[in-house]
């Protein structure tokens, strides 16, 4: 069962498992063009079988204000609306996509242990400053990429973020996921989530990212 919050600065937030002393704070991605917020339907996948595997951690899926790239700085003070309002002891940042970007943004917050980044986002101009101190882990789909009106992000970019990363003497990990695409799942029209190629794979490495912030 989730509960739907409204955060502090105007965004929605489902929770679920909560409270909890760990918190996952999920991430969306977004377009150039401003559009509300919607729920990610590869995190709301995630969640959905693994907040059920890991009842002592608790998953909050933020739904922007308004979700857009041009629009980053509100969307990371969205994420950090959800860390405050988890009030966790430790907090572990999962971004989509652009979510990414928003993670790294927000992991500068206190509690914040760690970024996983799946098909991250991470703008050659984006700071990485805030990662110092805590984790990058980063999963991406060895197929994926823009394509004209098709949305995705190349692996070859996420990888130059996070030896952006490395160099600055982050920890952490990169892992390709052979055959996956941008994202784990889609909704069909109806709103049922209908898994992409390697859904399971992805749940299974995000699976074992989680034992690790569990124990």
């Amino acid at each position: 069962m989730s509960e739907l919050v409204e955060l502090a600065s105007g965004a929605q937030a489902r929770i679920t498992n909560g409270p909890c002393e760990r918190v996952v704070v999920c991430v969306n991605g977004g377009q150039g063009r401003a559009v509300p917020g919607t729920w990610s339907s590869s995190l709301e996948w995630l969640v959905h079988h693994l907040a059920p595997r890991f009842p002592r951690l608790a998953f909050i899926e933020v739904r922007y204000r308004v979700k857009s790239w041009r629009e980053l700085e509100r969307c990371v003070e969205d994420a950090r609306a959800a860390i405050d309002a988890a009030a966790a002891r430790q907090t572990l940042l999962l971004g989509f996509s652009m979510g990414g970007a928003v993670a790294i943004a927000a992991a500068g917050e206190r509690s914040v242990r760690g970024v996983l980044g799946l098909a991250p986002w991470i703008p050659d101009r984006l700071d990485l400053g805030t990662l110092r101190g805590r984790r990058l882990d980063v999963l991406h789909g060895s197929l994926d990429r823009w394509l004209p009106g098709i949305p995705g992000v190349s692996s070859v970019s996420s990888r130059r973020g996070y030896e952006r990363a490395r160099a600055l003497g982050v920890e952490g990990s990169y892992t390709l996921v052979r055959g996956a695409v941008h994202g784990v799942a889609l909704r069909s029209p109806l709103g049922v989530l209908v898994p992409l190629p390697r859904a399971a794979t992805w749940t299974r490495l995000v699976a074992a990212q989680l034992e690790t912030f569990a124990t």
